[in-house]
């Protein structure tokens, strides 16, 4: 298996069709809940695999940084996703999603705490425990700070990474989204991450809504964005770059113009 590599696209299947037609594409990421343990795969995911397009489930729902424990099921489902898409790896968020039986139906942000990082690194040996493959971690967006945070972003990363050998998911839209929201330098934080650990990045549009930046991979990537990209592969580019869109897909053009904006942003070559 090879992890992901060049640029890639989040494969949902409103875009099914598009991104069948990216005659360079070497990678894509799928929500792992919207694919079934068993039986039929979505046509368009069993195509891209008959291609040799790596497949990256990404997983919605573990609640990694929940004071609970992982649901086993959760975990099952993700380590069944990976076996039958032959996925290199998987990826997952540093956030939780439930409390006391409770769904939030949102990633929610955890306190830069020493006890947030053990539950975190707790959870994700119960995770490395039953996944066939190796998994990575996604730091959110978040419009506030706990004020019980004891770490800085860089410094509660590292050591998450540190105690848990896993991967790093960079995504390079929250970087600017929290940096933005904070009035921090977001390549002060490029410069105290373990680049060496990304296995691949995010990249994604947002919109200023009521004195904040909101991630909302609904709207184009922004120029603040794309040079966040240049600043970060200035540095050490990563494996892998992912286009995330959501919703409000625009026309295939346009699509097509943010994948090469990336491409070129990167030095990737063009999957167009």
């Amino acid at each position: 298996m090879t992890g992901p590599s060049g640029v890639g696209i989040g494969w949902r299947p409103e875009i099914a069709g598009f991104v069948a037609e990216l005659p360079g594409l070497r990678f894509v990421e799928v929500v792992a809940e919207g694919v079934p343990a068993s039986g039929p795969l979505p046509p368009g995911l069993t195509q891209l695999r008959d291609r040799a397009v790596t497949v990256v489930p990404h997983g919605v729902r573990l609640s990694l940084g929940g004071a609970e424990p992982v649901d086993p099921a959760r975990v099952a489902h993700l380590a069944a996703v990976a076996q039958r898409l032959d996925a290199p790896l998987v990826s997952e968020h540093i956030a939780f999603v439930r409390a006391g039986g409770l769904e939030a139906g949102h990633l929610l942000p955890l306190p830069r705490s020493r006890e947030a990082v053990d539950a975190v690194c707790n959870n994700v040996a119960r995770a490395q425990a039953e996944l066939p493959v190796p998994i990575a971690l996604e730091p959110i967006a978040a419009l506030l700070d706990w004020p019980d945070d004891e770490l800085t972003e860089a410094d509660f990363l590292t050591e998450i990474l540190d105690r848990t050998g896993a991967l790093l998911l960079l995504d390079v839209a929250n970087v600017h989204a929290n940096a933005r929201n904070r009035g921090a330098d977001p390549l002060a934080l490029l410069d105290r991450l373990p680049l060496e650990r990304v296995a691949y990045a995010h990249v994604a549009g947002g919109a200023e809504h009521g004195g904040f930046y909101h991630d909302t991979h609904t709207d184009p990537v922004p120029t603040a964005v794309l040079e966040l990209v240049g600043a970060l592969c200035a540095r050490r580019r990563p494996p892998a770059l992912l286009l995330e869109r959501d919703g409000h897909y625009p026309p295939a053009a346009e699509l097509r113009a943010e994948l090469d904006a990336l491409a070129s942003a990167a030095g990737f070559p063009a999957v167009t």
